[in-house]
Parts: structure tokens; sequence; C-alpha cells
């Protein structure tokens, strides 16, 4: 046994080392034999090995020879040896080379059906296979070439067909790339370093005996690569590019150019010339057609294929067949062509660099052959011509596989189309002076950008005139669903398309063409409203990406680029086409009688759930039932409502576009775009109010305004003139109150000036108008109100009188300081020092000289101080709300109350302002708290929350005699369905008007400083709500109640609290003092301890183990 880590350099030594392996392995065939003589062949050394070559290989052979079934590990043990040979010596005989090459297939077939592999392991394909690589790569000099002779004919015709089926069939990826790298050895096309054929008459010979079997190679393939995609991006490149040097190598035009004349094959090879191809002319023709067939299936797949390499290996396919076959494959140039034209545009830059460079290489081969003698120009166009060509045809078929073709056929068709659009560059406009080819390029991009105005929701959704967006990021942007497309990439292909078309093309004929088509048919004024979006936005540079091959200036524009004037002119004839009464003022909800009907079922009686009513029928009955639409929104009145949304949603992006498009030099179009813009803010549609603020937005952006405050400010002028002026026509103009809306909600108080006069025209318009004007100003006055508060909101609300809200820290007690009231109050009782007490009382009774002078000074004039401007419109408005909280109409009365609170509000610092109004309001907001429906009940309680806040005195007497019975009845009459009801319940009116008082009430009682009598009703109506069967939500409401209720009498909450349930005993500390007895003492856990015991521990900390303050 040598050393280790050194091997054996000496052939008599290595021979004398493995004869006994060798000899024991001929004898007994067994794995620990194989394995034993292949641990023993790593100790020689190469030079050594190769003149031992034949005699280590015999013992390994005949293992494959001996008859009958042989394990499968030993065959991979032996073909592991072999291999291990193989690869570390070259094989000098042919005999050697074939019959290895004979007996390594044996391995792979099925001993009962030689045509197919055998149910082996895949461990034993892959030694296998790697010995048959090693195999070929071992072949010393021509010998390797005598494979290809035509007597080898049937046994490589065999092999190839096993690595067809091996690479196919196959589940294990590593099987199949085994397969596939030994077709491509065997192609001698492998990627290893050595330079396989060096001469061009051995890859003739190759070639020729290759096209015996070309067919089948590339059928077999090609399904291998538009298979599953499951097998993985590996699998597939490998198979591309067996396909591509398989074609290359039969089909190449050097050696079809100059093949020698056909021989006529010898009698010795008998049946084996039928299996003979001779590459004749119409040989190549027929060939090449079924080639092209082949490959039109095989390049939409790749091309569409989701792992770059894969699009990589198709760019690489294209390269090679276009150089090498490029007048054998003439039909195929042109799909070719398209399959690189399509990867221009891909988004991995290392599959678009290599198109690019490909690109520029085929069209300077092409210049060159343009460029030689008449036959050369002949058999060959210019590179630009089979772009025309190409483009034309593929205009020619775009409608038609826009309408038929799935969405992958639609991507890989229009990527071809833009690729064509980039590398053509300023001739796109040859193509587009033609009207047959400009007319069926926007038919295809009228059919398939047709968007789905079936989803219902787009109606449903509605806008908020609170809205107030910060910035342009946070504009939510509503996704397009189209009719024939799913994928995004598509809309993204077609949307760059359109630029690309606008970059190079001729601004006015775009605008002309599809402004025709807008203005045809209402089928297609979304598509084309979109197309001309993305043409403007080309024409003037934006997100434009060229190919970098087609004849641009040298700042990479096009030599004719639009100018700032042709893209405003262009701009102004769009915007004053989407701006038009009959394309901008278009129904996005249904009709207001749709509305009004829906407000009557609302205020029907069966419907009102009043807390006055004393029946528990109404309070039972489903809350959540809907109200039907009425007959006139049917579904198709729903689709077209529907489209409508997306057509103003498409023109409001397109006018942000323009703006863009123009930068600065949009500003003088805002007189003209900026209030149609603000009519769409205000739209109760959610998608077109969110579209019209990213219009704004884009409209800050271009003309530099930093905010939507300043766009409103610096163009308030003309505005609030407009406003002005559509408001005395308001039956022609009903939108101007919702431009009045969006400049209060987006501004700022230095708009108050410049409005004051409007607002009088609304207020005035509304009295001479209440039922056909109160819906349409109602907005107004709420965004007007939400705006004056932002503005000028209150200092402070006043703060509650100190005897009206006493707390556990205010009455600290003394019981010094008890004991010595008592002692005083005792003899006071008994007649003595009553003298003294009445000459206290007497001096007590003695102003001081201070409050003397103060009374003296009320005689002064009464004087009226003017109110400031906007406390004088909050009163204005507030006059208007009492009015209007009667209103039949319930979304009238809910936006009327939402007004209101926001009045109060502004109104809190004035007291002798505020309460004459509220005292007039009492009666409407009182019938709003008792007999309406809950959606008017919970905004009524608000206002009453918010009353609270700045009238407690003057609200007290009115809440206790008119408001808190019916409260704590309804409270009551509630609180056992509640407790019984499921989780479906959170989601009920009576649910929300239940939770909505409660947690409103606690705080309303503190601030009312209510008496005692009313504490108990409220005490008595939230007790049922602490217990544990009461939703979660009701649960936390309540504790808030009693929070408050104890900030208000501690002592009576706590012995109430300690009578549902008392935690422990209170032993007194004197044996003569009464012991303390509770009902909570002693009592089981029930449903109301444990939120109980949460307050006891969270408001009496202190006080648990003690009595109470008496």
């Amino acid at each position: 046994m040598p050393p280790a880590m050194s091997q054996i350099s000496d052939p008599k030594i290595a021979f004398a080392y493995l004869r006994p392996a060798c000899v024991l392995l001929t004898k007994e065939p067994s794995l620990s034999n194989v394995e034993t003589l292949s641990a023993q062949l790593k100790e020689v050394n190469d030079v050594s090995l190769q003149q031992l070559q034949d005699y280590v290989l015999f013992p390994l052979r005949f293992v494959l020879k001996v008859p009958g079934p042989k394990r499968d590990r030993v065959v991979q043990a032996v073909a592991n040896a072999i291999g291990f040979v193989l690869e570390n010596t070259c094989v000098q005989s042919w005999d050697t080379v074939r019959d290895l090459f004979s007996e390594l297939c044996l391995c792979l077939c099925s001993p009962t059906d030689p045509g197919k592999p055998a149910d082996t392991s895949e461990e034993l394909k892959l030694a296998v296979l790697k010995c048959l690589d090693a195999l070929i790569h071992a072949a010393y000099g021509d010998i390797l070439f005598k494979l290809y002779e035509p007597v080898m004919l049937p046994g490589l015709g065999a092999a190839v067909s096993l690595l067809l089926t091996l690479a196919e069939k196959e589940k294990s990826r590593d099987v199949q790339g085994a397969a596939l790298k030994c077709l491509l050895v065997l192609l001698q096309q492998c990627d290893c370093s050595q330079d396989h054929v060096n001469c061009t008459a051995h890859r003739q010979i190759i070639g020729r005996t290759v096209a015996s079997f070309l067919p089948g190679i590339t059928t077999g393939v090609a399904r291998i690569i538009t298979g599953d995609m499951r097998q993985g991006h590996g699998v597939i490149v490998r198979a591309m590019k067996v396909w591509s040097c398989a074609v290359s190598l039969v089909m190449e035009d050097c050696q079809l150019q100059s093949a020698a004349p056909v021989e006529i094959p010898g009698p010795e090879l008998g049946r084996i010339t039928q299996l003979l191809v001779h590459r004749t002319e119409e040989w190549v023709k027929s060939t090449a057609t079924r080639l092209c067939v082949l490959l039109k299936k095989i390049i939409p797949c790749t091309s569409a294929h989701q792992h770059w390499r894969v699009r990589l290996a198709q760019v690489e396919l294209a390269d090679l067949l276009l150089e090498r076959c490029g007048q054998s494959l003439a039909d195929c140039v042109g799909p070719l062509l398209e399959a690189l034209v399509g990867a221009v545009s891909d988004n991995e830059p290392r599959v678009r660099d290599r198109c690019e460079l490909v690109l520029r290489e085929v069209s300077q081969r092409n210049q060159q052959i343009s460029g030689g003698d008449n036959h050369s120009r002949n058999i060959s166009k210019t590179f630009t011509d089979v772009l025309s060509e190409n483009l034309h045809s593929l205009c020619t078929s775009l409608p038609r596989l826009m309408r038929t073709s799935d969405d992958q056929k639609k991507l890989f068709v229009l990527n071809v189309f833009l690729g064509y659009v980039k590398l053509l560059g300023p001739l796109v406009s040859v193509v587009l002076t033609s009207a047959a080819h400009l007319e069926r390029i926007s038919k295809a991009l009228m059919q398939v950008l047709e968007l789905d105005v079936m989803d219902v929701r787009i109606v449903e959704e509605r806008s908020h005139s609170d809205t107030n967006i910060e910035s342009n990021s946070n504009v939510h942007t509503q996704r397009k669903h189209f009719m024939f497309f799913t994928d995004d990439r598509i809309f993204s292909v077609l949307m760059e398309i359109c630029r690309m078309l606008g970059y190079y093309g001729n601004i006015y004929l775009l605008t002309d063409h599809f402004l025709d088509l807008y203005q045809q048919s209402s089928a297609y004024r979304k598509q084309a409203a979109m197309v001309l979006n993305e043409t403007v936005r080309g024409a003037a540079g934006i997100a434009v990406v060229t190919g970098g091959q087609g004849p641009e200036g040298g700042d990479g524009r096009p030599s004719e680029q639009s100018t700032e004037e042709d893209l405003k002119a262009a701009v102004e004839s769009i915007i004053e086409e989407y701006i038009s009464v009959n394309n901008w003022h278009l129904m996005t909800v249904s009709e207001e009688t749709d509305r009004d009907r829906q407000d009557q079922k609302l205020l029907s009686p069966s419907r009102l759930l009043s807390i006055s009513n004393t029946g528990t029928r109404t309070w039972s009955s489903d809350p959540l039932q809907l109200v039907p639409f009425g007959a006139a929104a049917s579904t198709s009145n729903l689709h077209q409502l529907n489209s409508n949304i997306w057509q103003l949603v498409v023109q409001l992006e397109g006018i942000s576009c323009f703006a863009q498009a123009l930068g600065r030099g949009f500003c003088p179009l805002l007189m003209t775009s900026l209030y149609p813009v603000l009519e769409k803010a205000g739209e109760e549609s959610l998608l077109v109010s969110q579209a019209a603020l990213g219009c704004m937005w884009g409209m800050c952006q271009a003309c530099r305004y930093p905010s939507l405050k300043e766009l409103i400010n610096e163009n308030s002028d003309y505005l609030l003139n407009d406003i002005s002026l559509n408001l005395q026509r308001l039956s022609q103009h009903p939108q101007a109150p919702r431009v009045l809306t969006v400049m209060l909600t987006h501004s700022d108080c230095s708009l108050l000036p410049l409005v004051g006069d409007i607002v009088k025209d609304v207020l005035t318009a509304l009295d001479l108008s209440y039922d056909h004007t109160a819906a349409l100003f109602c907005s107004v006055l709420h965004a007007l109100m939400k705006a004056l508060a932002r503005w000028f909101s209150p200092g402070h609300i006043r703060e509650p009188s100190k005897s009206n809200h006493r707390t556990a820290n205010q009455e600290a007690f003394d019981i010094g300081q008890f004991l010595l009231d008592y002692s005083k109050q005792k003899e006071l009782a008994e007649g003595i020092g009553i003298e003294d007490d009445m000459e206290d009382s007497a001096d007590n009774d003695i102003p001081p000289a201070s409050e003397l002078q103060d009374d003296d000074d009320i005689g002064g004039p009464d004087v009226t101080k003017e109110l400031p401007n906007h406390l004088q419109i909050t009163k204005d408005v507030m006059e208007r709300c009492i009015h209007l909280l009667s209103d039949p109409n319930l979304r009238i009365r809910l936006k009327v109350l939402d007004v209101l609170e926001l009045c109060i509000s502004l109104l809190s610092e004035l007291e002798n302002e505020l309460l004459p109004m509220v005292h007039r309001a009492w009666p409407a907001l009182l019938q709003r708290l008792t007999t309406d429906d809950p959606l008017a009940v919970l905004r009524a309680f608000r206002v009453l929350c918010t009353l609270g806040e700045t009238s407690g005195d003057f609200l007290r007497r009115r809440v206790s005699k008119e408001v808190l019975p019916k409260l704590s009845s309804s409270l009551l009459r509630q609180a056992p369905v509640s407790a019984r009801a499921g989780p479906v319940y959170s989601h009920s009116l009576a649910f929300k008007l239940q939770l909505a008082v409660l947690e409103g009430l606690g705080s309303l009682c503190q601030r009312l400083d209510l008496g005692e009598e009313d504490l108990d009703k409220v005490c008595e109506a939230c007790l049922p709500y602490l217990s544990c069967k009461q939703p979660a939500r009701l649960q936390e409401a309540c504790l808030s109640v009693f929070r408050h209720l104890i900030q208000v009498d501690p002592d009576t909450f706590w012995f109430t609290l300690n009578e549902l349930h008392c935690p422990s005993d209170f032993t007194p500390p004197h044996l003569e003092l009464q012991p303390v007895r509770l009902c909570g003492m002693g009592r089981p856990r029930d449903e109301y301890t444990d939120n109980v015991l949460r307050l006891l521990r969270e408001e009496f900390n202190s006080q648990i183990t003690t009595k109470p303050n008496s």
C-alpha cells in the first residue's frame, strides 16, 4: 500500500497493484469488488492509468456483459469507475469507443423494450449519462468522427432517441439536464473549453449525419421547451441550446453552399441507406418550413417566460440562427426578428442589453450584404426594410390577434410591436401616415383597452366632503379592469406603445385621429382618452425608453420633435373636448328620486327605532334590513353609471398628464381647467373625487405650487367669480356649490374675506327655496363650518364652575374637622353659643367695598359688540340649521346635525349668542333625540354631548326632565336584547345607538352636575350593562359611565357597587361600633362580579377594605 496522498507513477508497480483487484472482479463481479477497484484506481496517476487503460476497463466492461439481471448499485458503481478512467485518460481505439458507447446505451435501455429507457434509479441514469459524456470527450483525434459515419447511424439514432425520451419523460430535473447535455456533446456543441470541431470538413460530416435525426431532435426538444413550466428554467434553457445547435449545425449556410456532390452509398450499407439524408435544395426548403412552424410555437412560450435566463436563451437562439442560417431559414427570419424585437423592451437589463447588441450586429450584417454585389442584394433585404415590412404585417393582423389571443400571446405581440416602434424610431411616422395602418393600430388599441364596467362597487362607493389629502402620494388610484386581459403587464406595454407613438409620431395627426374616435362613438371614448393621455406624455418625452436602434438625433430625440407650441395646441383641443358639457357633466349616481324614495322608506313607521316607544317590537326588528333601489336603478343603468365614472376618471387623469407634459406652460390653462376639476373633486362618486384630487396635485406639481392651498388661493379670484355667477343660474350650474365646498376644504382663513359675499348668496338662495336647494347647500354649509372650525378653533372650552364638579380629591376628608363641626351643630341645636353665631353672621352680611363699587358700575350703557366675521357667519348658518332640523329628508337632517355641532363649538365662547340659539333649537333637537331614525339619534346625541360641554347649566333641567328618562328607559329595554344577541348584533343600528348613549352619558352627567335622583336613574339604566353577557364594547362603555359617576358622587356609587358584590368584610375598629352589613357581602360570583371588582379596584383602591366616608 503506497503512502497517503501520493500516487503510483510506475506502470509496472501500478499493474502489480491493480492486478489482484481486476482478477477478483472478473471472477466475482460484486459491488464490493467494484468499489475496491475504484478506490485503487484513484491511487494511480494519469500516465500509468493511460498505459493500463484497456487492462482496467476489461473487468469493468465484463461486469456489464455478464448475462442476467444486475443490481442497480453494481451497474452504477461500474459506470462511476469507467467514468473515472475516461475522465483521466484518452481513448485511442475506435473499437473501444464503439463498444463502450453501445454498452453504456444498453445500460439505459429497457431489457424488454430497447427503444425505451429502463426503469432504474435516478442515480444509475446520472452515472451512465456522465460516463457517456466522458467517453465522447475522451475519444482521441479523428477517432470520434467515425461515430458519425453512415454505418453508425442505427446506433447513433438509438442513442439520440433514448436521450430525447429521458429529457422529455424523466421527472428528475438532474436526469433531464444530463440527457440534454449528452445530446449537446453528441452534437459537439457542449460548453467545455475544448475545441471539438476545428475544421469545416468535420463540421460537414457531423451536420450531414445529424440531418438524419433533425426532425426527431427539433420536435422532441420543442415539446420540452413548450411543456410544463414547473420543470424549471434550467431544463428549458439547455433544451433551447440543443434545438438551436442542432438546427445551426444542419442548416448552416456555409455548409449548404459548399456541399460536395451527393455520394452514392455503397452496397455494404444495406438498409442503412434508407436513413441517409441528402441536404438538397428541396430538402432544405421543406425542412425550413417545418422548423418555422416549430419556431412559432417556441417563441411565444419563451418570450413570456417569467425567468430572465429563458428569455436570454431565446435571444441567443435567434442570434445563432440569424448569424449562421439566415439564408437557409429565410422563412424563419420574421419570427426570429420578432423574438428579438419583443425582447428590446424586456424588464431585465441583461436581456435588454444583449438583445440590443444582437440587433445591432444583425443590422450591420444586413448592411454589409445589401452593400455587396447584386446577388447579395437580391437574397437579403436591408434591416430597416425587414422591420418596416414586419411592422406593416403586424399592424394588419393586430386587431385579430388582440381579439382572439390569450394573455400570453397578447403580451408577446404587443412587446414585438413596441420593439418595432423603438427600433424604427422616427420612421414609424411613415407607417402612421398610412390611413389603413393607422386605422388598424387604433382599432386594435380600442378593442384591447375596453374597460370592464360590470363591477357594481364602483357606483356604490361614495366620497366624503372632508377628504383632505396632504400629498399626491396619499391619493389612491383605482386599478383598472379590462374586458379582454387580466395581466397588468399588458396594460403597461399598451401605455408604453402609446407614449412611443406620441414620441416618434406627428402629434397633430394622432390627436386628430383619436379625437375623431372619441367623438364618433361612446364605446371608444374611454379607450381613446387613455391613448390620447399617454400620447401627449410621450410627445413631451415623459416615461419614454428608446431602444437605441432607430435613426435619431445626437441627443437621443427624434429628428422632428414636437415643439412646445404644438403640444400646447394639442392639449388645448383635447381639454376643450374633455370638459364639454356632454362629456363632463355625466351622471355618476342614481337619480335624486331614488334617494328620496329610500329616505321615505327609512322614515316609515316600521323602520323607526324610537327611543320613546314603550314596546319592544321595533327594537327586535332586523336593524340591518336593506332598502332596495327603485326601478330606475336597473342593471343597465348601473353599468352606464360605471361607464360614466370611468370616463371621468380617465379624463381627469388626462388633464393631470397634460399638466405634467406642459409644466409651467400649463399655468394659462388653469383658467379653463381648474374650475371643472374642482367640480369633480366634490363629486359623490369616490373614484371621481379621488381622480380629481390626484389631478389637482398634478396641477400643483406642474405649476410649482407647494400645496393645494396655494393652488386655490392663487386662483381664487376667477374661481369665486365663476361661483358667484353660477349661483345666480343654479338650475344651469348645479355644481357651483361643490366647487365652493372643495375650495373651503383645501384653503385657509385668507379665503374668508373673499367668500363672505358668496356665503350670503348661498344663505339667501337657501332661504328662497328650502325644498329644492337644501340638499345641495347643506354640504356647502358643512364644509364652511368645518373650515371655520379649522381656521378659528376656540382657544378653550368654557370651564365649568368649581361648584359644579366635585371630585374625590377636592373633598379630602378630615375626621377631626368633621367631629368639630358635629359638636358645634349639636350645641347650636341646644341653644348654646347662638348669640356669638348671630354676631358672626351679621358681620358676614356686610359686603366688601369692592363689591359695592362693582354694583355702582352696573348702571352703565349697554353696548352690543359687533361679532367677528366668522362668528357672524356661524350664527347665520345656525339660524338655518334650526329650520332644517325637522326636514323630512333623513340625509338632510343628518347633515344639519353635523353642521349644528360645529356651530355650537364655534360659538362656545359667546354664551350670550349661543344660549338663545340653543333655546330655539331645543324642541327640534329633542325630536331628533327621541322620535327619529337611529342614525339621527346617534348624531343628535353627539350634538347634545357637545352642548353639555358648552352650556351645562342651561341644559341641566331640560335634560333631566325631557331626555334622561327616555334614554334610561331605552337602555333598560334594550339590555336583555343585547345580552342574548350574537356577534352579528354589533353591526346593527340598535347596538350603535346603545354604544353611543353609553359612551356619552357619563361625561354628560358629569358636565351637567345632575342631581341625586337623576344619577340614580342613570345608574339603574346602566347596571345591566356591567353583566359579562353583554357585548364587550357595551361593557367598556358602561364602565366609562360609572367612572364619570364616581367622580360626581364617589360615596354613593361605592355603596351601590358593594351592594352588587362586596369583595371583603369590614371589621369595626372598636367593639362598641356596630358591624357594617352590605348586601354584596358573601354573595357568590355572578355575571356582574368581574366588572364591579374592576371598578372598585381602579377607582377605590385606597378604600376597598375600609368604610366609605359619610
